[in-house]
């Protein structure tokens, strides 16, 4: 009987050992993992005014009927969110509440929701609470900074100079356009590709 146990005993501990083992394993291939799938940021198009470019200075109405100026250089000197939205966008719908959030943390933004087309935009604004947030109707903004495909987002700084652009599908990518502009490069993937070129 005793000897039963004590190989009953062997056995367990043997499997103890593996299995911390395997966990060591298994946690070193989740950090080389981490390592090579580097945080993705807002996708950056080639197309419309650059990073780094003065972007136009657009003159339009909100839907209230108020004229509002977008883009160009600000009397208060704060950075200008522009996003590009639809309300037939369920990616869109989900992106309003985290806006919402980022604005707030990251103090002193001015954003600006601009959309075109048909659609009901009113209730739209209502639906996402977004009433205090200027919302324009602007076929003319789309076109000149030729988004193609929503939500797009553009930050300009006090100047109204283009600091970092892209299609936001999550939080992280509208994270990712102000944290390129606080580390003074046109993207995140920009930023990740000159610290992996220093690293080699």
């Amino acid at each position: 009987m005793s000897e039963a146990l004590l190989v009953s005993q062997v056995v367990l501990w043997t499997v103890v050992v593996v299995l911390a083992c395997v966990v060591f394993a298994l946690a070193r291939q989740i950090g080389i993992l981490y390592e090579r799938v580097a945080p993705a940021g807002a996708l950056m198009m080639q197309r419309g005014p650059s990073v780094g470019d003065v972007g136009p200075t657009i003159s339009a109405e909100d839907l209230a009927g108020r004229p509002l100026t977008v883009g160009g250089p600000r009397s208060d000197r704060r950075r200008t969110l522009v996003l590009f939205v639809s309300p037939t966008c369920p990616v869109c719908s989900t992106l309003l509440p985290v806006l919402r959030s980022v604005a707030r943390r990251e103090g002193g933004v001015h954003v600006v929701l601009v959309s075109d087309g048909p659609g009901e935009h009113d209730r739209f604004v209502r639906e996402h609470r977004v009433e205090h947030v200027p919302y324009v109707l602007s076929a003319t903004l789309g076109l000149t900074y030729q988004v193609g495909r929503l939500p797009y987002a553009v930050l300009l700084d006090g100047d109204g100079v283009i600091r970092s652009k892209g299609l936001v599908n999550s939080r992280e990518h509208l994270e990712s356009l102000f944290e390129a502009h606080e580390r003074g490069v046109t993207s995140l993937q920009d930023f990740l590709g000159r610290t992996g070129a220093a690293s080699q």
